[in-house]
């Protein structure tokens, strides 16, 4: 467990909880993230996973996972149970990813969402050309088998995070391809070129109790 070497993009989410914060990690799949987590950064944390077979490898690591769907059980936990939630790359997956951000946002005081960018300037081309759903590196489902079934591009998301009124403290955007840090903060050019967007939220003044 100790010898976890974790993605460009676990290590980004990894990077915004601080040590000894109480985690729920949501689709934790293996539990990379949560064994780095534990090991370096000595976080409380727990994680739930749909599949059996992975829950089983999690749990023979020593890290504190159990199978379920998120969606059903999320409602068990208190308002505030944790500091950090993290949904990655798992929320477009999501039945109702209405509630589940918000009962997310209900029981940790932060939370962790990474989204693929179904507005990549690759997926435009790839419609246009094709006049086919993208089938790409990044996407490589075919629309008949993807798990995903909500598309939203990065300005979606960040709507949809003002519709529920939560805050974004800190976005991320990932690309293929080295893009200057300025031009990426801009944000045409991410959501053109950006592969995929790790937002830190929290709740909105009004919403701090």
């Amino acid at each position: 467990m100790h010898h976890v070497k974790l993605t460009e993009n676990l290590r980004t989410i990894a990077d915004m909880i601080p040590e000894h914060a109480r985690v729920l990690d949501i689709g934790c799949a293996r539990g990379h993230l949560l064994a780095w987590l534990t090991h370096h950064k000595s976080v409380h944390g727990r994680g739930i996973e749909l599949s059996n077979e992975k829950v089983q490898y999690a749990i023979s690591r020593g890290l504190s996972v159990v199978q379920g769907d998120a969606e059903v059980d999320i409602h068990h936990y208190q308002h505030d149970a944790y500091d950090y939630i993290i949904l990655n790359q798992i929320l477009q997956q999501m039945r109702d990813p209405v509630q589940m951000l918000k009962q997310a946002s209900h029981i940790a005081r932060h939370v962790i969402v990474s989204v693929p960018n179904f507005g990549h300037w690759r997926n435009r081309w790839y419609f246009a050309w094709h006049g086919r759903m993208p089938v790409t590196k990044q996407l490589s489902y075919q629309w008949y088998e993807t798990p995903n079934i909500h598309f939203c591009t990065l300005r979606d998301f960040s709507d949809f995070v003002t519709m529920l009124e939560l805050r974004i403290d800190h976005t991320m955007i990932q690309s293929a391809h080295y893009m200057p840090d300025a031009l990426m903060q801009n944000a045409w050019c991410a959501n053109v070129f950006g592969q995929k967007g790790i937002f830190l939220l929290s709740r909105g003044a009004d919403q701090a109790s």
